[in-house]
């Protein structure tokens, strides 16, 4: 039931963080795993963790932002798996101002790497999914899509967004046998948050008060409902959010 053998996965920015530990979950249990981002030898060190594992992976350059970038790496997928059962929408990135401070070109950074990416990613993927009899959609929102915090507004929103869309694309897609859910990671410790804890007085003695399971997370920790989302142990499920986050959430 949880078994992705025969599967086909694509994962923005998964050569790191979160979105590498989703990767190596799919990997082990048995996708193949396709990584889309910028950094080239990043990508490479992440497809070599993987096809250690025993996925027949590979890496392909793109920018997720821009149309023409998403259409040639849909068609590139297509071209060389034949199909694409699987896709994971992780990219993201963040600018820690409040609004006052916040310039309109931070905004649209943040708002097209986290938001229009994942419209322009699902939109490429609808045909071949629909073409394979189904799929599965992950799209990667973030506590900060249930809370609200003063130096993040264009990545809480940009993260709200994604919980709202989808929630339509799941909606819309019933029929055609794609599932679309969203996980909502906690606190999980990465480049991107290293950088909030050096930014952000206080916040690591915060979240680790706040956590009930009295750590940060690690990218391992998504790697289960990822696997779970992605398999048919999930194909009654669709347009659910799901907070891992060690707890966080819940705490009083």
């Amino acid at each position: 039931m949880f078994s992705l053998d025969g599967k086909v996965a694509l994962i923005t920015g998964g050569n790191g963080g979160i979105g590498l530990g989703m990767a190596q979950g799919l990997a082990r249990a048995g996708a193949r795993v396709v990584i889309a981002a910028r950094n080239a030898q990043k990508s490479a060190e992440a497809v070599a963790s993987l096809q250690a594992l025993g996925s027949d992976s590979f890496a392909l350059e793109a920018d997720v932002t821009n149309e023409a970038s998403v259409a040639t790496l849909f068609a590139q997928v297509a071209e060389r798996c034949g199909r694409l059962d699987i896709l994971i929408n992780n990219a993201g990135t963040t600018v820690r101002k409040p609004v006052d401070q916040l310039a309109l070109d931070e905004w649209n950074q943040v708002m097209d790497t986290n938001l229009t990416s994942a419209f322009l990613c699902c939109r490429a993927a609808h045909p071949l999914m629909k073409q394979a009899g189904g799929g599965k959609v992950i799209n990667i929102g973030s506590m900060m899509s249930i809370f609200g915090a003063p130096y993040a507004p264009a990545y809480g929103a940009s993260k709200g967004g994604i919980v709202q869309l989808t929630r339509a694309m799941a909606a819309s897609w019933a029929a055609d046998q794609i599932q679309v859910n969203a996980i909502l990671p906690g606190w999980i410790a990465t480049d991107l948050t290293q950088a909030a804890r050096e930014q952000v007085p206080g916040l690591n003695e915060r979240v680790i008060a706040r956590t009930a399971a009295g750590r940060w997370g690690q990218p391992a920790d998504l790697a289960g409902t990822a696997v779970f989302l992605a398999s048919a142990a999930s194909d009654f499920v669709t347009g659910t959010a799901i907070p891992v986050d060690g707890g966080y959430s819940i705490a009083a």
